[in-house]
């Protein structure tokens, strides 16, 4: 076991370079940072506090998941889960967890390291030792997390609150049961989004889905009260073309708004096309919005230079919105997530 080392961060395998580069454009170009995995970094000298509050101001959008090393086992014992549950008991002795309050235990592993055990298995053995010393143990909604990273160069232990865990699933890896009356994989997106970071969304009024069809998001929408006009020229799921609260509007966005003067609660985009024409649309969306409302869209950033593609739609999304949240989840893919709200 060795000393703490820094902050652990998850995030995308293939997004691992430009979580580096956000660090490093936040914290300054000398911020020390490892790899320990194919979707797991160390960065030196920072809390996870600190990392969390750029992650909530938008600053660093590539990382999902975050934790404090407060342990790291190696050779023999990090082939052994008793070994392991050992050290876990030694680090949660040493926690106020307050009272009426559990702990919760998150185990995953980055990329397949080969230890004879399951992330599963792992949970198993933590959760029964520390249940011999009377604490009590789940998976999440617990203010404080241990979190067991499983890696190529052993199991990496951590010490978080949830909140600057900033997801309570082991390494942000959010796992969705699919719904029977699921329209498209593309609901899983919103649906974490408001897991992750749960928006004050109005109590029903009006929302407009930008390229619907085949109308995942407009479901969404209408189960949380809205009235959604569903904006493309593509056709909707059948199940949505009977709902008399949603309005299909067989047009382009562009088009759209030149002709309509509703004023909307709401405007969703998961459009895909270049993400800067993507947050053009958004401004002239803007104008079709009371003061207040909320704007959520993806942003189909690619894998070529990433980190200047979003600060360039975050300068442009500026001149219009506040933005509240921006992250890629678990299920975008070579995109981000990002909440906005209308400025008065």
């Amino acid at each position: 076991m060795t000393s703490p080392e820094g902050v652990l961060f998850a995030t995308a395998e293939d997004s691992y370079r430009a979580a580096s580069l956000e660090l490093k454009n936040a914290f300054g170009r000398q911020t020390d940072i490892k790899r320990v995995g194919p979707d797991e970094g160390m960065v030196v000298g920072l809390t996870a506090a600190q990392v969390a509050e750029a992650c909530r101001n938008a600053e660093i959008v590539f990382i999902k998941h975050l934790t404090n090393q407060v342990a790291h086992v190696t050779g023999a014992d990090q082939a052994d889960p008793a070994a392991i549950s050992r050290v876990a008991r030694e680090v949660v002795s040493g926690l106020d967890l307050g009272d009426g309050h559990g702990l919760a235990v998150q185990a995953w592993a980055s990329g397949s390291p080969r230890m004879g055990y399951t992330s599963g298995e792992l949970f198993t053995a933590i959760a029964e030792s520390l249940g011999e010393d009377g604490v009590r143990v789940g998976r999440a909604g617990e203010p404080v997390v241990l979190s067991c990273c499983i890696t190529p160069e052993g199991v990496r232990l951590g010490v978080n609150t949830a909140a600057d865990s900033l997801t309570d699933w082991p390494g942000g890896r959010v796992r969705l049961a699919r719904d029977p009356a699921q329209v498209s994989r593309a609901e899983f997106k919103l649906e974490e989004l408001f897991q992750v970071f749960p928006s004050d969304l109005p109590t029903g009024g009006r929302a407009v889905d930008l390229g619907a069809s085949p109308g995942g998001w407009t479901r969404i929408l209408r189960t949380k009260g809205f009235d959604v006009w569903a904006v493309d020229p593509g056709d909707l799921a059948p199940q949505l073309t009977g709902d008399r609260r949603v309005h299909h509007e067989r047009t382009t966005a562009g088009e759209f708004f030149r002709r309509s003067n509703r004023a909307f609660d709401v405007v969703v985009n998961d459009m895909r096309m270049d993400p800067e024409l993507s947050c053009e649309v958004m401004l002239d969306a803007a104008t079709h919005l009371r003061p207040g409302a909320i704007a959520i869209l993806t942003l189909k950033t690619g894998t070529y230079r990433p980190v200047e593609v979003v600060d360039r739609c975050r300068r442009l999304l500026r001149k219009r919105y506040d933005i509240t949240f921006a992250r890629q989840l678990h299920h975008n893919r070579h995109e981000l997530t990002v909440v906005a709200t209308r400025r008065a």
